[in-house]
């Protein structure tokens, strides 16, 4: 059995804008209707220093610079997050953790990109159309364009070692929202949709969710897993 640990924001990875108990929770209940067993925990540090046991970590964090970056538990963190992308640990980013760890150099490298203050932005958020080329990736095989309730992340910086599988228009230039990474031995998945449970009510969004838990632990289903 396969074990996924969520890491929603709590104390210093909080934010007024984003209800993280609230889609942690939804994506929880996604992920056991997979028949995989999930925990969730707001203690981000804390998780991050012991990942041994963590076969696939997900991560809903927000940025913890407006709470201060000093911490007597980061270093812990950062040593063992970094021990984990490099002994082949699977990772999925979603959404504001593009903004995250701002002080863990490894963080970029590994996810393959980063919200950037000062450049990156998103529209307003609402009803968007998702654009899915059919690049022949388990992931988004045959799922084609979607509509979907969400904010939509703009100029992020993002590696040219990405393989990206969807996208949003905004003003004639069109921007990355869900890639794959291999960083090393790791195996990487950022999911840039999901501001709130709105997003998750999308049935194309529950097919991304599947597919990526199995691209993400090894196979190209689910099913594929057991």
């Amino acid at each position: 059995m396969h074990n996924v640990l969520i890491l929603r924001g709590e104390g210093r990875y909080a934010d007024p804008w984003h209800d993280f108990a609230a889609t942690s929770d939804r994506l929880a209940g996604l992920v056991r209707d997979e028949g995989l067993e999930v925990r969730v925990s707001g203690a981000v540090e804390e998780e991050l220093a012991s990942l041994d046991d963590v076969d696939l970590l997900v991560l809903m964090v927000g940025n913890p610079t407006r709470h201060g970056l000093e911490s007597s538990t980061f270093a812990a963190a950062q040593e063992g997050f970094e021990a984990y992308a490099r002994d082949g640990g699977s990772i999925w980013s979603h959404h504001v953790s593009a903004t995250s760890f701002p002080h863990m150099p490894a963080w970029e490298r590994v996810i393959g990109g980063r919200w950037v203050g000062g450049v990156s932005m998103h529209p307003e958020i609402g009803e968007a159309l998702i654009e899915v080329p059919d690049t022949g990736h388990p992931i988004t095989r045959g799922l084609g364009d979607f509509t979907v309730w969400d904010e939509r992340y703009t100029h992020l910086r993002v590696s040219e070692a990405v393989h990206p599988l969807a996208f949003h228009e905004h003003e004639g230039v069109r921007h990355p929202v869900l890639w794959t990474h291999r960083s090393g031995l790791a195996r990487v998945v950022y999911d840039a949709l999901g501001h709130d449970v709105r997003s998750f009510d999308s049935p194309e969004r529950q097919i991304l969710v599947r597919r990526s838990l199995g691209w993400l632990l090894g196979g190209e289903t689910v099913d594929a897993l057991a």
